[in-house]
């Protein structure tokens, strides 16, 4: 997990996932988190990103934006 610190907000990467659910973000160091997202990714299921966001609660990311990697 890459983390920059921006006003709380921070960086994570890893692989885009999506359940029944919604969508998680499965992390390079093996930490999981579901996301709540404005926008639905659907082009970036099942690849690399990179999300822009903060941690609400140990393991919801409230995502500004997501990216490629």
């Amino acid at each position: 997990m890459m983390q920059t610190e921006n006003q709380g907000a921070g960086e994570y990467s890893g692989l885009l996932q999506r359940d029944a659910s919604g969508f998680l973000l499965q992390c390079d160091d093996g930490q999981r988190y579901r996301l709540e997202l404005l926008r639905t990714p659907v082009d970036e299921v099942e690849k690399r990103v990179v999300v822009t966001g903060r941690v609400i609660d140990g393991a919801l990311l409230e995502a500004d934006g997501i990216r490629l990697a």
